[in-house]
């Protein structure tokens, strides 16, 4: 490498992502500080994570620009944190950009005192103008401008807006005297829900859509508490909605299981590739309650789906769960640069040259193709609106995404409805085999404490929900595996994370 900075001495593999920036990073902590108050300089704070598909374009895009990191290390002290290693540190910034800008998300990028008080923040820029957007370029060039001419004014600035902060936090601590009622929380909450709700598509918005467990498992439990009500039977039809337009949608990964990120538009559609230890974790529990409510085999075959690409793909060999599979892949084995589409999507000649056999019993001429590629809403200019491509990278490209039953499937190609479960899952089972050759994602080996307990109860909760004790076993090994190696029994306190070494030694 040309360039190497202070971050090759971390075990974080976000931080490692950055160790041969040209930009002159520093790690958090008292040597970065230091070097703020002695040159008098203000400090650039970059925030994300190894599997964050804008945190990768960001990187190559302008910490990567030999225009843009001069600016930078003339006038800033940079540093770069890893969300995941320092979530305290995240959530301080990440408070004051969302009160500033309305917005929040990685990558963060905020700009600090030499004190440790921020002053500007955001969070992607694109590294030169646009017709609606400020690059990132104009952005330091006008803080170093405005430092150089009145320093003063722009730390009074800032020194106001934490004081709002501040008073808007103590209003809120203080502004009742008692806690209120369980029942009329409960009660205002769920009417929040009830007018936010997607009747078609499921989930609590139009636009982007999080899988946000713990609003389901709300009205689960608001179900449980009011039965025989109508409110009790609006609760659990919103919830189990939600969860079978989740497992239909492209957010859920249909040949190699588990669930990406967050879906870009209303129908659970374009996802953000990367798939998240935390979120498997708690969909695994969310699909096993809605197995014990309602006797759908439908979720439980969800379950198994999740904790059989937990299994595969996130388990280290000592026992624990890596954090996280990255969005972005090599398309083949000489690329040089990572793209969004690499792993997870399809071109329809491409599906029909995998599936090219005839299907018995179904009308002449019909392959596998024509079958999978119905079901799954496979066109051969690609499903993917353009405007949920801003980069150009899903053209012509297909997300896979369920929207017939697979009686009406059946029926369109004159098959038996039994004959298409066994036939999708051939066809499964062959595409997944030809992902196997390609380059497979950047694999994110930290190990969180918080993270694992989340798979721990995922799979332990669909152990009991299923009958299954091999997924009790597995999380009975998880639990050994935190007490070996993040638990300290001197103080009987859990250390926050540990990392994969060498030969799959396990390094604090």
């Amino acid at each position: 490498p040309r360039h190497t900075n202070r971050l090759i001495n971390e075990k974080s593999p976000y931080l490692l992502q950055h160790a041969h920036n040209p930009v002159d990073w520093y790690p958090w902590g008292q040597e970065a500080f230091e070097k703020a108050k002695v040159e008098n300089k203000v400090i650039f704070l970059s925030v994300g994570y190894s599997t964050c598909h804008w945190c990768h374009v960001m990187e190559e895009e302008s910490f990567k620009s030999k225009e843009i990191r001069e600016i930078m290390n003339e006038h800033f002290v940079c540093i770069k944190v890893d969300h995941e290693e320092r979530p305290d540190v995240d959530k301080v910034y990440m408070t004051f950009v969302q009160a500033t800008t309305g917005g929040g998300g990685w990558p963060m990028s905020v700009w600090l005192t030499a004190d440790l008080k921020p002053f500007a923040g955001g969070t992607y820029f694109p590294p030169e103008d646009g017709v609606h957007h400020v690059g990132f370029r104009t952005v330091l060039l006008r803080i170093a401008e405005r430092l150089k001419e009145n320093k003063d004014a722009l730390l009074e600035s800032s020194q106001n807006i934490l004081e709002a902060l501040r008073h808007t936090s103590e209003i809120c601590m203080h502004s009742q005297e008692s806690t209120p009622p369980p029942k009329e929380v409960m009660d205002t909450c769920f009417q929040q829900f009830s007018r936010s709700y997607d009747e078609d598509c499921g989930g609590f918005s139009k636009s982007l859509k999080f899988h946000t467990p713990v609003n389901l498992n709300f009205l689960f439990t608001y179900w449980a508490l009011h039965q025989t009500t109508p409110e009790s039977a609006r609760a659990l039809q919103m919830a189990l909605h939600t969860l079978k337009m989740m497992a239909h949608g492209g957010i859920h990964d249909h040949i190699g299981q588990g669930f990406h990120r967050y879906s870009t538009n209303q129908h659970w559609h374009v996802p953000h590739f990367e798939k998240m230890l935390y979120d498997q974790g708690q969909l695994a529990a969310m699909y096993s309650r809605a197995f014990q409510i309602s006797g759908d085999e439908f979720f439980a075959d969800v379950v198994q789906d999740i904790l059989l690409y937990v299994s595969q793909d996130l388990s280290d060999q000592v026992g624990g769960f890596c954090s996280a599979e990255d969005a972005d892949s090599y398309l083949t084995t000489t690329s040089g640069e990572k793209q969004q589409v690499a792993f997870c999507v399809w071109a329809a000649e491409e599906l029909q040259a995998l599936l090219p056999d005839p299907v018995e019993g179904a009308t002449e001429g019909t392959t596998l193709g024509d079958v999978f590629m119905h079901h799954y809403r496979v066109e051969e200019a690609g499903n993917v609106d353009p405007m949920k491509d801003p980069h150009q990278e899903l053209k012509g490209k297909n997300v896979l995404i369920a929207r017939c039953s697979p009686g009406l499937t059946a029926a369109r190609f004159g098959m038996e409805p039994g004959q298409l479960s066994a036939l999708l899952q051939e066809c499964q089972q062959r595409l997944s085999s030809a992902r196997a050759q390609q380059p497979q994602p950047h694999l994110h080996t930290k190990m969180l404490a918080a993270w694992n307990g989340l798979r721990i109860s995922g799979f332990a909760q669909a152990g009991a929900a299923l009958a299954e004790q091999g997924y009790v076993s597995r999380a009975a090994q998880a639990a050994a595996f935190l007490r070996t190696h993040d638990f300290d029994p001197d103080s009987g306190r859990l250390l926050q994370s540990c990392y994969r070494g060498k030969d799959n030694s396990v390094e604090q």
